[in-house]
């Protein structure tokens, strides 16, 4: 007998903190995301910008590319992204743009986070396609992982330009 997964939004934000983790391995911002349809993960990525030296290569930019491949379609109508961290402008215009429905993120993001903190793009009248938000899922294990990377980062002697010495 196979035993029901029991779905919910805290099981598919373990798995975008997952892709977090992966991320903070690789010295990335770690931030993940998943992008479910139907119950099933059909995209998902982690911060990658300084791997590839990408600045667009956000997490929720990486799931959104590996879900429209997986759909064969640009148009992901009906389906949720799980995001770790508040997304910034850039993601919540794709977000918009690729049509998902919903958007569940963990920790806010008050320097850089759009549907919201700073600013709420995800709520602008103007904008012809709404997502609906829910927020603050797994919030402190979100952004524990943020704040463990970044004083992980700032304990870290600074590096110096190749042969240029700050002393």
């Amino acid at each position: 007998m196979i035993k029901d997964i029991p779905f919910s939004h805290e099981y598919f934000m373990r798995l975008a903190l997952k892709e977090a983790e992966s991320a903070y391995q690789k010295k990335e911002v770690p931030i993940g995301a998943v992008v479910v349809e139907n119950q099933q993960v059909i995209g998902r990525g982690h911060n990658l910008v300084e791997t590839l030296q990408d600045p667009t290569a956000h997490a929720e930019i990486i799931a959104i590319g590996a879900a429209a491949n997986a759909k064969q379609s640009w148009r992901l109508n009906g389906v949720t992204l799980y995001v770790t961290i508040e997304p910034c402008t850039m993601c919540i215009g794709a977000i918009t743009l690729a049509r998902l429905n919903q958007l569940v993120f963990g920790a806010s993001d008050e320097s850089m986070g759009a549907c919201g903190s700073v600013i709420d793009i995800s709520a602008m009248e103007k904008i012809n396609r709404t997502v609906k938000v829910i927020s603050g899922i797994l919030q402190e294990e979100c952004g524990f992982l943020m704040k463990s990377f970044f004083n992980e980062l700032r304990k870290k002697e600074p590096l110096s330009p190749p042969g240029i010495s700050l002393n």
